[in-house]
């Protein structure tokens, strides 16, 4: 067994607790990864709240992190000891029928995020005493070291900074997917995103990298709006109240054709009015995390088929890992895509609840642990 110091949630409305957790060595498929850095995402807050119930307690969260191959186990053959890599909440097992067609932020493996025990055999990988220990879809980042399926790993540039590399497996991606690849946003285009976090601040991004004549950030926080205004929106708003009625005057009527929803929470009294600011023809993304009690949300089901409007869920940025990954990195080092102006914090693992108390607070855009 290895040893490794990680945040653990005992229950939903507790703090991380700092344990250390006993871990097998790679077997057939995984690979040992000494992390390094990784980020603070909402989603993990999900668990914590209860937004989202976990099937099963003690759980390591943190799924966007990166890190170094420490060890590898029979079979693994995309990366060795000694390399840089990505993790990837979203696993590509390269053989379902969603890999096979590009489609990996699908791939039949996910069904087994949350389940407890290993992706590659079932078996429980990971103990605290004599308690099974499961890993917020099976990565449990909030660790100085974590047994991994070769699946969900990315190799990257060894030159690239390994919070860089954190915030691209999650966040980024996702963010910049919702903006490029969901909402295909086009040169020209007039887009809105709601709610300014990680996620929303990448989709900022991505809208003005593809083109956007017009990106509106709409959040609470001044903060965040600053943020917005640093990275790429053109505009920046308090509420959508106010980010209506001047929209409204600035697009002559027209109004957005997309909206990215990105919010920290998803309630169903936000879709509407996002499609009040989505123009005829226009397309509204929903990326943000509702809770799973959520089930039903109120459209205006006449104006949305007269309007000629979609609505579409967003998973990953709707794009494979495998592609994603490098491509943004890429972006990254050619000085387009920003992201070490994302990190507004570190913290040291023993800090976890100091940082989601920070995001809580609307005092960072990005926080990161860094081991």
């Amino acid at each position: 067994m290895v040893s490794t110091r990680a945040a653990v949630l005992h229950g939903p409305g507790q703090d991380f607790k700092i344990e250390t957790v006993e871990i097998d060595h790679p077997r057939a498929g995984e690979v040992l990864v000494d992390l390094q850095a990784c980020g603070l995402c909402h989603s993990d807050e999900h668990a914590r709240t209860g937004d989202m119930p976990m099937p099963h307690y003690p759980l390591i969260c943190g799924h966007e992190g990166a890190g170094v191959v420490e060890e590898v186990g029979p079979g693994v053959t995309s990366v060795q000891p000694g390399d840089h890599v990505a993790l990837s909440f979203v696993p590509s097992c390269g053989a379902c029928q969603w890999c096979r067609t590009g489609r990996a932020f699908l791939c039949n493996d996910g069904a087994k995020m949350f389940a407890i025990g290993m992706m590659t055999d079932g078996r429980i990988a990971h103990r605290l005493g004599d308690q099974p220990v499961a890993r917020y879809t099976q990565l449990g980042a909030f660790a100085e070291r974590q047994l991994l399926a070769e699946t969900s790993i990315v190799k990257v540039d060894p030159e690239i900074p390994f919070t860089a590399a954190a915030l691209v497996s999650c966040g980024v991606a996702t963010g910049f997917g919702s903006a490029v690849n969901r909402a295909e946003v086009r040169p020209g285009d007039t887009v809105a995103v709601l709610g300014i976090g990680g996620i929303g601040v990448s989709a900022v991004q991505g809208a003005r990298i593809a083109g956007a004549r017009q990106v509106f950030a709409v959040d609470p926080v001044e903060f965040k709006r600053e943020q917005a205004l640093r990275l790429g929106a053109t505009h920046a708003f308090a509420s959508l109240a106010e980010a209506t009625e001047e929209i409204r005057r600035l697009t002559d009527g027209v109004m957005c054709t997309s909206v990215i929803c990105a919010y920290s929470v998803m309630h169903a009294e936000l879709l509407e009015p996002a499609l009040t600011l989505t123009a005829k023809d226009g397309t509204c993304v929903i990326t943000a995390v509702a809770p799973i009690t959520q089930k039903q949300a109120d459209v205006n089901l006449f104006m949305l088929a007269m309007s000629n409007k979609q609505i579409r869920g967003c998973l990953y940025g709707s794009q494979s890992p495998r592609v994603a990954i490098p491509k943004l990195l890429d972006l990254y080092t050619a000085g387009i895509l920003k992201l070490d102006e994302l990190v507004t914090r570190t913290y040291t693992l023993d800090q976890v609840n100091e940082g989601y108390a920070d995001l809580a607070a609307g005092q960072i855009l990005r926080g990161a642990l860094v081991f």
